[in-house]
């Protein structure tokens, strides 16, 4: 992918946005098919769960993303979406025993240090047995000790990570390379829009989207790490020097198998507004969807952003409280926080 400066990329975004919603002062309303291409019934709806509860700071507010996360299922008509809210990893778990095997799948919207040893069991009994599991964003930065969950998220950075965790993973010459060089894990540049480079486009997941797209201003994660095992890389973004990066194609969609379970990796989705993207909206549904059923039978919305334009929906975006302050409120400098962890790490 040819590489542009940003001060030209962010011209072509502002000129070329796309979004949805009604007039001026009206409430945004999505679209008839709410954003998203129309899709097959499996008969029965598919019966998903949101797991919540924790995050590394108040920078990756669950309270405000997951309601985005169930909306977006929810409006495909095919998903049934609850949400169990977990302990924080430091409480009282005897009484938490939520019914994994109820659900095709489990979408974790969830970031803590570890959990006890009778959870992760039953976990990942569940994804080995054939469970779905859905990762969202800095839910790769969870349970840095855990070996099963790092094996099912294939890569994952933060909470002291290194050269232990395994190497680093990224897209060299249009191959997936490992790194071994020693080094912390995890990295991102400041939020702007970054073009997504499609790399396995007959996945179920990746099909009939085109070869590159444009995500709306988010994290674009670097330097990730892990065992990478099982694991196909379905699409990358360049990490540009320019904004603090690696100058690497990096891994942005994922999925991996962990014994008959199937994982759908996503690292976008800082915020609401990240959310929002048409791009991000449509590759989640239809990742739920691989990991809950094997296949993907929703079509891709006429609306999906372009290489050179962003779409993303304005009744999503709406969602978070903020956004009244003014579009440069998500495109802004790096934030510095630090991890509320015994071992406090860099924010992410």
């Amino acid at each position: 992918m040819k590489r542009r400066s940003f001060a030209v990329l962010l011209v072509g975004i502002v000129c070329a946005l796309t979004v949805q919603g009604q007039g001026a002062g009206q409430p945004a309303a999505p679209p008839e098919s709410h954003g998203m291409g129309r899709s097959m019934s499996h008969g029965a709806p598919i019966k998903v769960m949101i797991l919540d509860g924790q995050s590394g700071g108040a920078y990756h507010n669950w309270r405000l993303t997951t309601p985005v996360l169930r909306k977006e299922l929810e409006d495909t008509g095919l998903f049934e979406v609850t949400v169990v809210t977990a302990p924080a990893s430091d409480q009282d778990f005897s009484g938490f025993e939520p019914n994994l095997g109820h659900y095709k799948a489990i979408v974790m919207n969830y970031d803590a240090p570890d959990w006890p040893a009778e959870m992760r069991a039953r976990f990942e009994k569940y994804v080995s047995d054939g469970g779905g599991l859905v990762i969202v964003h800095a839910t790769d930065n969870a349970f840095p000790n855990w070996p099963a969950f790092n094996e099912m998220a294939g890569i994952g950075g933060w909470r002291n990570r290194d050269e232990k965790a395994g190497p680093y993973w990224y897209i060299r010459d249009g191959r997936l390379v490992s790194d071994p060089t020693p080094g912390t894990a995890g990295m991102h540049g400041n939020r702007l829009p970054y073009q997504v480079t499609t790399r396995a486009a007959e996945h179920p997941i990746m099909k009939g989207l085109p070869p590159v797209w444009m995500h709306t201003a988010d994290e674009l994660y670097g330097k990730l790490r892990g065992p990478g095992k099982n694991m196909t890389v379905l699409a990358t973004a360049h990490s540009d020097l320019q904004n603090k990066g690696t100058g690497h194609e990096e891994p942005m969609l994922m999925v991996v198998r962990y014994g008959k379970g199937r994982i759908f990796h996503t690292v976008m989705g800082h915020d609401v507004y990240a959310l929002s993207c048409v791009g991000f909206t449509t590759t989640f549904q239809r990742g739920t969807e691989w990991v809950a059923t094997g296949v993907v039978t929703q079509k891709v919305p006429a609306n999906f952003p372009t290489a050179k334009s962003v779409s993303y929906r304005v009744d999503i975006a709406e969602m978070d409280p903020d956004m009244l302050k003014g579009a440069s409120d998500p495109i802004r400098p790096e934030e510095k926080h630090v991890v509320a962890t015994p071992h406090a790490t860099a924010a992410h």
